[in-house]
């Protein structure tokens, strides 16, 4: 069915109707205290309209979704080189495990978990500053959204170093096996940057646009890149709430522990939703509940 403002906020206050919230992260002080009773919704269509629904003009930290796009400039510049060092697989374990990256010595699974983000993340600066790689990623995210009203927030990635050690494990390890092409400190200063991100959803949902390869949209990558990042959505989106994302809601999306997720429905839609409360995942309940709402609504699935 066509998707209206109506159906948009139906979803709405059914999500407040359920009030399941799940908990903010509590290992980032900076998101710890965020109330988990939020949602936005914004929905972005091939013909040019913006829906949104909820708290859709409140700043929130983009978090893990950063990785789309520093994906997207890490592909762009370096393009089939990335998979020499990152995989292409699903994990089945937590974003931030070590297990799997000491078993198959130092080459991520893929680079939406940790591991693999730091790799791409490290890709990318390639003997360069660290603030001409944020500059890139942050500089892609604003083409992406059509706006410079996008920024990153210090106080965010401060209190990211700072409780970051879990992180600084998986760089030395990294490191260790010759994965690692520059300084630990350095390329982790850089990806505590590009995670604390800040996004509308209405900003993340025109950032989609070139990911759903919607008319209009700033054609900022190849259709290649594109469609290839959308396959990593699919499978690596959620971690190992991947499959269950992929059978409930049956598009790609990338989730971050900021509460955020992008949706992208090829050739049709790029959504956005937040909601700052996490599941066991690690994802947000009530944004995945929401994701879950809005395809049933609409029939949208590449399935």
């Amino acid at each position: 069915m066509p998707l209206t403002e109506p159906v948009l906020r139906d979803i709405h206050d059914e999500v407040f109707r359920q009030s399941d919230w799940g908990l903010p992260a509590q290992y980032i002080p900076e998101l710890a205290e965020i109330s988990p009773d939020q949602f936005a919704i914004s929905v972005c269509l091939d013909d040019g309209r913006c829906l949104s629904a909820g708290a859709a003009d409140k700043p929130f930290s983009i978090q893990s979704v950063s990785k789309v796009f520093a994906l997207a400039a890490t592909l762009g510049r370096i393009g089939d080189q990335l998979w020499t060092r990152v995989g292409r697989e699903p994990s089945g374990t937590s974003f931030d495990s070590v297990v799997l990256l000491e078993r198959e010595n130092g080459r991520p699974r893929n680079p939406f978990v940790n591991a693999g983000a730091i790799v791409t993340t490290d890709a990318l600066l390639a003997g360069r500053e660290p603030k001409q790689a944020l500059a890139e990623i942050l500089g892609l995210v604003r083409a992406m959204g059509e706006t410079d009203e996008i920024f990153i927030n210090g106080k965010v990635a401060a209190s990211e170093k700072a409780t970051g050690a879990r992180n600084q494990a998986l760089a030395h390890y990294l490191q260790s096996h010759g994965n690692l092409h520059n300084e630990p400190d350095l390329t982790l200063g850089t990806y505590f940057h590009q995670c604390a991100i800040e996004m509308t959803t209405r900003q993340l949902a025109m950032a989609g646009r070139s990911l759903a390869r919607l008319k209009g949209a700033p054609r900022v990558m190849s259709i290649q890149h594109a469609r290839r990042i959308n396959a990593m959505m699919m499978t690596c989106g959620h971690y190992d709430g991947s499959g269950e994302f992929a059978y409930q809601v049956g598009l790609p999306g990338k989730s971050g522990v900021g509460g955020g997720i992008l949706v992208i429905a090829p050739g049709v839609a790029s959504i956005a939703i937040w909601s700052p409360g996490l599941n066991h995942y690690g994802n947000s309940q009530a944004g995945t509940r929401a994701a879950a709402m809005l395809t049933r609504a609409t029939g949208w699935s590449v399935f």
